[in-house]
C-alpha cells in the first residue's frame, strides 16, 4: 500500500486518476482541495483535506507520511506557479519520495501554446531542487492529446470534459497549416493515462524524469484518413497560413469553440483566436507527439488504439451538422 496525495483531485483529470487508483484497492488517498467539503461521494480509503496552497508549512503537515504526490493543478489558473511551488517545497520538507507535477500533455509547449508556460517553469524548478543531489524523484507524465476530445460532443470518458478542437470528427472539418500532413500527433485515452499513473505508483524502479505515455502515434494525414473512414465521408480541410495564425488571425469558414469550465465565457471570447491559432500551429508542428518511456517500462499494458476507439465511439451517431 502507498499513501498518495492528489492536488486538484476534484477536477476532471484528477477524478480519472483517482478512480484508477481506487480500483486497485491498495492505497490510502488524500484529495487536496481548496473547498471545505467533498464535492462528490468518497470511496473507501479516500480522505478529503482542505489545503491552503499559499502556506507551504500547512501543506508539509498534510503531506507527512505521504509517499507520492500527484499534481493536477490547472497551470494557467496558478499565478506565478505559487501553488505548485509551495506544493513541491512542502513535499520536500515532509520527506515525500515521489512527485508528478501538473504536466499531462507534451514536452514541447512553447512558443505556440504560451498558456502552458507554467509547466516549463515548474520543470526548471524541479531540476534546480535536484541539481546537487536527488532530493525528490519525479516524472513528467506526457500523453499528448486526449483521444477522447475527438468524440466531441459525445462523452467518451467518465470525467474528462469534452473540448472542441481544430480537428473535428463531429463536423468533419479540420484546420491545419499548409504542408503539415506528415506532422505527428500522439493520442491517448484518459482511461489509459490514469491506468498508467496507477501502475507507476507501484513501479519499483526509479521513475524516468520524462514520462511519455504513447497511446497511438499518427501523422495528421493518417488521422484525417481515420476520420473519413469512421465518419463515412470526406473531411473539409482548410489549410491556413502560419503567419496569419501567429498574428491571431483565423482566416477560415469555421472556428471551434473550446468551452471549458476552467475558462470563463468572457475570457474564452478574448483568448479564442490565440488559443485556436496556437493549437493549430502546435499540432501542425508535431508538438503534440510524445516519447514512450512508460510504454517501455510497462510492456504488458495494452493501450487503446485510435481507430478502434473512434469507430466504436462514432458508430450510429448522426452527423452533428446534419450532413
Amino acid at each position: 500500500m502507498v499513501k498518495i496525495a492528489i492536488a486538484g483531485g476534484s477536477g476532471d483529470l484528477g477524478r480519472e486518476i483517482l478512480d484508477a487508483l481506487v480500483a486497485t484497492g491498495k492505497h490510502e488517498i488524500l484529495i487536496l482541495s481548496r473547498n471545505d467539503t467533498p464535492t462528490f461521494a468518497l470511496a473507501p480509503g479516500v480522505t478529503w483535506v482542505k489545503a491552503n496552497y499559499d502556506d507551504a508549512n500547512q501543506l508539509a503537515e498534510i503531506l507527512r507520511g505521504v509517499d507520492t504526490v500527484i499534481s493536477v493543478i490547472v497551470v494557467h489558473t496558478d499565478p506565478d506557479n505559487r501553488a505548485q511551488k509551495n506544493l513541491i517545497d512542502a513535499a520536500v520538507r515532509a520527506g515525500v519520495r515521489r512527485l508528478a507535477p501538473s504536466e499531462w500533455i507534451t514536452s514541447t509547449v512553447l512558443p505556440h501554446m504560451p498558456w502552458y508556460a507554467g509547466k516549463v517553469e515548474i520543470r526548471k524548478y524541479l531540476e534546480d531542487i535536484n541539481k546537487d543531489k536527488k532530493v525528490l524523484e519525479y516524472t513528467l507524465f506526457q500523453p499528448g492529446l486526449f483521444l477522447n476530445y475527438l468524440t466531441y460532443p459525445h462523452k467518451s470518458a467518465k470525467h474528462i470534459v469534452q473540448l472542441e478542437l481544430p480537428i473535428s470528427f463531429a463536423h468533419r472539418r479540420a484546420l491545419m497549416v499548409e504542408g503539415s500532413d506528415e506532422a505527428k500527433i500522439t493520442l491517448t485515452t484518459a482511461e489509459d493515462l490514469a491506468n498508467v499513473v496507477a501502475r507507476a505508483v507501484e513501479y519499483e524502479g526509479e521513475w524516468p524524469r520524462v514520462g511519455g505515455v504513447r497511446g497511438t502515434e499518427l501523422t495528421l494525414g493518417q488521422l484525417l484518413a481515420i476520420g473519413e473512414r469512421v465518419r463515412g465521408a470526406p473531411f473539409h480541410i482548410e489549410r491556413l497560413d502560419a503567419e496569419d495564425l501567429k498574428a491571431g488571425k483565423i482566416k477560415s469558414s469555421w472556428m471551434p469553440m473550446p468551452e471549458h469550465h476552467a475558462i470563463s465565457p468572457e475570457e474564452l471570447e478574448k483568448l479564442r483566436p490565440t488559443f485556436i491559432g496556437g493549437m493549430i500551429l502546435g499540432i501542425s508542428a508535431g508538438h503534440l507527439s510524445v516519447s514512450d518511456e512508460w510504454n517501455r517500462l510497462l510492456p504488458d499494458y495494452k493501450f487503446t488504439q485510435a481507430e478502434e476507439f473512434l469507430a466504436a465511439a462514432w458508430r450510429g451517431k448522426l452527423d452533428e451538422m446534419g450532413l
